[in-house]
């Protein structure tokens, strides 16, 4: 299994004619403090197929910090069809696109984040988050005559 593409977006879609619609990607999120709360996040993985891999293949992805405490997890499967090697019968290598829409993911304290993505004995380090405090906006005041 090759991953292929891990992003954090605003919004992604599979489309029917098997294209991926992004919109929005992001590595980096500021809060006013924290614990901060993402009231909604998108996140995508791409993984790509080899010869031998079909079937079910059951997957954990798990948000951590940079002390691999864990913030949350997804957990599930796919279905890997089964594909000629090397693409001799002209079709690309079989892909899952894993399109998941995170709501109200909290992050405990500033920091870099990432996500590990297992499949049964293989592990992938994916895309990472940097989430800061953001700089206080003061409106300005007008000056009174």
């Amino acid at each position: 299994m090759d991953l292929i593409l891990s992003l954090a977006c605003e919004f992604a879609r599979a489309r029917p004619d098997g294209r991926l619609d992004i919109r929005g990607a992001f590595n980096e999120l500021q809060a006013p403090g924290f614990p901060a709360a993402q009231d909604r996040l998108t996140v995508v993985f791409v993984m790509e197929w080899g010869p031998g891999e079909e079937g079910r293949r059951a997957f954990t992805a798990d948000l951590v910090d940079d002390d691999d405490r864990k913030v949350l997890t997804i957990e599930g499967h796919t279905d890997v069809d089964r594909r000629s090697e090397h693409g001799t019968d002209g079709r690309a290598p079989p892909q899952t696109r894993l399109v998941m829409e995170l709501e109200r993911v909290v992050f405990p304290h500033p920091g870099r984040y990432r996500f590990v993505l297992r499949l049964g004995e293989e592990t992938r380090e994916t895309f990472a988050l940097f989430v800061s405090k953001a700089a206080e906006y003061r409106t300005p005041v007008e000056p009174r005559g």
